[in-house]
């Protein structure tokens, strides 16, 4: 973990949140010795968030399909 002051890393700014970015986390300490964390927000996926595929199909096609479906079902 790197400490810089808040004065060594205010005018390079861009330069501090790549490596934050690359080490994981960064450590500014301001005029007052307060140290604060400056890492990057971590992103979360929903497990309903998946790569979509295209099977050429139209509207009237997939609801024939839901109709067969539900009729099965239903025996």
């Amino acid at each position: 973990m790197t400490i810089r002051t808040r004065t060594r890393a205010r005018p390079t700014l861009d330069a501090v949140l790549e490596r934050a970015a690359r080490l994981g986390q960064l450590r500014v300490k301001n005029k007052r010795g307060q140290v604060f964390v400056i890492r990057p927000e971590r992103k979360t996926k929903s497990a309903l968030d998946v790569k979509g595929i295209d099977l050429n199909l139209g509207a009237a096609e997939i609801v024939q399909f839901v109709h067969e479906g539900r009729r099965t079902v239903a025996r």
